[in-house]
């Protein structure tokens, strides 16, 4: 190679270059992966292949792959077009996807929320409570490092904490939604006060399939009587510890795999509940 293809070789290696993203690109919640963080990912695999002389070492994951505009590394516009209040502290937000796109997420994935304006409390809820039909939120993604496949476990125990059921309904509306996955699924939704409870009417749907249990474990209620009949019989007061966790993972019809999703606390405190009733470590995954 003469002196002028290599420098024609070296630009067209320096026009693959990852670009460094702007300060104004990070939203500064300490999110992760950040922006940052995957354009020193990109930049390390392009080093790695300016070096080898290798350019198929650029392409990326295919499961970061979506049909979509979808992009981990960018934030980008959606248009709200309904929201609804759940519970007093829940909202089910819609939005718009242009045209006939697909957002391409897969069941056990999520985005990332952008907010630059910071309130005095700190609190990002304040900011989803503020919307409105006709507002724009920025999300990049997908992420996320549990991709559920048709079949792949004879049961899934999903463990969810307020909020944390989110995941888990796009991996139960999928399996419940395939004739040909029969996997069996157990999930257990611990909330404060029954009123807490979102999607019940879904809940209800869902345990309607011959596949799928539903359980409840409330935290601040303690009479059977004041719950509607069709609770009483699936419902725990309480909080969720080793003693019902043993008896769920008992219970199970098929060798479970659980699922776990709250808040940091609970958590931790249930992966050492599974633990201790026998599941290997390879045997959940934490959200």
């Amino acid at each position: 190679m003469d002196k002028g293809e290599e420098d024609d070789d070296e630009e067209a290696w320096l026009q693959l270059r990852p670009v460094e993203p702007l300060p104004s690109q990070c939203c500064g919640s300490g999110c992760s992966p950040c922006v940052f963080d995957l354009y020193q990912r990109d930049l390390a695999s392009w080093e790695a292949a300016r070096a080898s002389k290798d350019r198929s070492l650029l392409s990326g994951e295919e499961t970061q792959s979506c049909p979509s505009k979808l992009s981990p590394e960018t934030f980008l516009a959606f248009c709200i077009s309904a929201t609804d209040r759940l519970t007093k502290d829940t909202y089910l937000v819609r939005f718009a996807l242009p045209g006939n796109s697909r957002l391409g997420l897969r069941p056990g994935q999520h985005l990332i929320l952008r907010y630059t304006q910071c309130y005095q409390t700190g609190l990002m809820s304040q900011y989803v409570e503020s919307w409105k039909a006709g507002d724009t939120a920025f999300w990049r993604g997908p992420f996320g490092g549990f991709f559920y496949k048709p079949n792949q476990y004879g049961e899934l125990l999903m463990l969810a904490a307020g909020t944390g059921l989110a995941p888990m309904v796009p991996i139960l509306q999928s399996i419940t939604d395939n004739a040909e996955d029969e996997t069996f699924i157990t999930l257990v939704g611990c909330f404060k006060t029954f009123e807490g409870i979102y999607l019940k009417t879904f809940l209800r749907e869902q345990a309607r399939f011959w596949n799928v249990r539903t359980f409840f474990v409330l935290s601040q209620e303690n009479s059977l009587e004041q719950l509607p009949w069709s609770y009483r019989d699936k419902t725990h007061f309480g909080r969720l510890g080793q003693d019902l966790i043993e008896e769920l993972v008992g219970s199970c019809r098929r060798k479970p795999f659980a699922l776990v999703c709250g808040s940091a606390e609970f958590t931790k405190d249930v992966a050492g509940y599974l633990l201790s009733a026998g599941l290997a470590e390879d045997s959940y995954f934490l959200f």
